[in-house]
């Protein structure tokens, strides 16, 4: 599946782009004056082959979730337990997230893909027949453990190669059903209490950035536990040397389960030429691995907005990519890319319904 997947990315299409360029032009605006939704939407033009793109819509959110064996160094003050426990208010809908979803009339699913607490749900129908996939009200639940949580990347590998690729082909298949259900958009969720630490090593591994430039402080962790999880990040790239050349190696050495499924899921929408709004620091730590198995995947990413987390500002420069929005969030869950929705929306909007100066009669300069 991986490697048909990563066989179908092509690179955007330039024909659509200048088409999406010329009718920018024409619109009744000043050349310029919408900034960067300008080039947003030449770059989706781009990636749907076609001038105006599909209004990107519905939206559908996909939350991984993981657990972590690096969580014993102590890099997190909050107890593993939690990533069950929120997996339990997102499908309640009282998590920050759901109210965003809903606010947007965005779909949202979670996918167990590693939580260390046994889950359950019921099965599954058709999701290309099943209308509850893409039902903003109804949070569903996919049960798709490779294994309960990660091993202890600073003293072995986080996961096999083999699992490692079981997660992110979770991912491909998680895209795959959205976008079969009817999605328009993808956008990525994560929740793993300690991801932010793999997060760090990845960006790091595939950037080649110091850790201190790619580590922040997750969910608020004071100075002494904020140099410990520098330390620990530092080990890990000592420990496994990570080659960014194997993406599949990087994400089994230092990865989460989370990490490895979301950088499917971008993969899995590249391939059908499909964008992906990137969340936070998990979402383009990720996104690093996507580009790195498929250069040209990076034509399907809309980076929603700037984490507070500095590796993400981090992981975005090596991508080329420029946030839409920078409110200082670090909450992850998919809330930055919920609310950088209705500006990709809007940028799209504009090529399909606003007139150009010939017909509306109005005078050009």
């Amino acid at each position: 599946m991986l490697e048909t997947t990563i066989a179908a990315i092509r690179a955007a299409d330039e024909a659509a782009m200048a088409a999406a360029r010329e009718l920018q032009g024409r619109l009744t605006k000043p050349a310029g004056s919408l900034g960067a939704l300008e080039e947003l939407s030449v770059r989706l033009a781009g990636l749907a082959g076609v001038c105006p793109p599909p209004l990107p819509e519905p939206a559908a959110v996909a939350i991984f979730a993981g657990d972590h064996g690096v969580h014993a160094q102590g890099v997190s003050p909050w107890p593993q337990e939690v990533t069950a426990q929120m997996i339990g208010n997102f499908l309640a809908g009282g998590a920050v997230v759901n109210a965003f979803a809903r606010q947007a009339g965005a779909s949202v699913t979670v996918v167990d893909v590693g939580v260390a607490t046994p889950l359950s749900a019921e099965p599954a129908a058709d999701p290309a027949a099943d209308p509850a996939v893409l039902d903003p009200a109804v949070p569903r639940l996919v049960v798709a453990s490779v294994r309960r949580g990660t091993r202890d990347l600073t003293m072995t590998a986080a996961l096999t190669r083999d699992e490692a690729l079981a997660a992110v082909q979770t991912g491909i298949r998680i895209a795959d059903e959205l976008i079969d259900a009817g999605a328009g958009i993808l956008l990525t969720g994560d929740m793993g209490i300690g991801n932010t630490t793999p997060a760090a090593v990845l960006i790091a591994a595939f950037t080649g950035a110091d850790p201190l430039d790619t580590t922040g402080r997750g969910t608020g962790v004071d100075d002494p536990t904020y140099a410990h999880k520098v330390a620990v990040v530092r080990a890990a790239l000592a420990r496994h040397t990570p080659d960014p050349a194997d993406p599949l190696g990087v994400l089994a050495a230092v990865g989460g389960l989370e990490h490895a499924a979301l950088a499917g899921l971008i993969l899995g929408a590249a391939a059908r030429r499909t964008p992906v709004l990137l969340d936070g620091v998990i979402a383009v730590s990720a996104a690093l691995a996507a580009a790195a198995f498929a250069p040209a995947a990076v034509g399907a990413m809309v980076a929603g907005h700037r984490s507070a987390e500095p590796g993400a500002t981090v992981a975005l420069r090596h991508l080329g990519l420029d946030p839409l929005i920078d409110l200082g969030l670090r909450l992850g869950e998919g809330t930055g890319a919920l609310l950088a929705l209705p500006v990709v929306t809007g940028a799209v909007r504009v090529l399909h319904e606003v007139a150009t100066f010939d017909s509306a009669g109005v005078a050009e300069k």
